[in-house]
């Protein structure tokens, strides 16, 4: 599933594109996403100009100069690209938004994405107000990680993956931050001191950053705005590589399942507390 750095990624890609143009209308081939497609959607946004495009956690976020804003997920397999007016769709291409210049068409071959309307600001969109802060952002650090954590039981990396606890952060960038900051995954993250929290903080951004730098991470379906693959899956620690030896210690990658989502962790790195 694309994560914030692909979701961050897509959006920077498709921005210069499209903000500022003026949306033609919308295409429908296959409506029933994870959500239906709302019905109405091209009518509504016909004639419109695109004033912002964002993202909140995994989230992008269109702003139009009607007032009104949509909010798109990539879901487990989704990409938005940029593509020429006349370029024909292929196979699961099911959303097009034709602009005066381009198109910007969603691809979505497992269908869990989802486009939805919403008649104010994107961002005041009911899915995002029980999002967690930023990881990149400056309200999210070591001192904020210790305060949101004191009494939980929960696994750190199940806490890291908490949309309303953390915006943005899925198993990938949750097993590499943890494997920089050798904590082992089911850790319980109460139990992490002030400066554990700190190393796990920066480890996190550091990690989200790199990633950005790298064009995120492509483990099957992710492209970004422009149709090429991200490369920092490899540069990747610890996620998909079990059986292999530990790029640091040596150590062979163990896996392991917690709630139904598979974890990687090295045994010897990331000792168990």
């Amino acid at each position: 599933m694309p994560e914030l750095p692909e979701v961050e990624i897509t959006c920077r890609g498709i921005r210069p594109h499209i903000e500022g143009r003026t949306l033609v209308g919308v295409t429908v081939r296959e409506a029933r996403l994870r959500q239906p497609v709302p019905e109405g959607l091209g009518a509504a946004l016909a004639g419109c100009v695109l004033t912002r495009v964002g993202r909140r956690g995994k989230y992008l976020l269109f702003d139009f100069d009607s007032g009104g804003g949509v909010l798109v997920h990539l879901g487990m397999s989704g990409s938005l690209r940029v593509v020429a007016r006349n370029e024909p769709p292929g196979s699961h291409d099911h959303v097009d938004f034709p602009f005066d210049n381009c198109t910007l068409r969603l691809h979505d071959p497992r269908r869990f994405g989802l486009v939805a309307w919403h008649a104010a600001a994107a961002a005041s969109h009911p899915l995002l107000a029980r999002l967690g802060p930023e990881p990149l952002g400056d309200d999210f650090d070591g001192q904020w990680l210790y305060r949101a954590s004191r009494g939980l039981r929960v696994p750190v990396k199940h806490f890291l993956m908490d949309a309303r606890r953390l915006a943005g952060i899925g198993n990938i960038y949750a097993s590499e931050c943890l494997f920089q900051a050798r904590i082992h995954p089911q850790t319980p993250v109460g139990r992490l001191d002030a400066e554990r929290c700190a190393a796990l903080a920066n480890a996190l951004k550091e990690t989200l950053t790199a990633s950005l730098a790298a064009g995120g991470s492509t483990l099957r379906d992710f492209v970004g705005g422009d149709g090429r693959p991200g490369y920092f899956q490899q540069q990747h620690f610890v996620y998909g590589r079990e059986g292999k030896p530990c790029r640091v210690c040596g150590t062979v990658i163990e896996r392991i399942v917690s709630a139904g989502r598979a974890g990687f962790f090295c045994p010897v790195c990331q000792k168990h507390d």
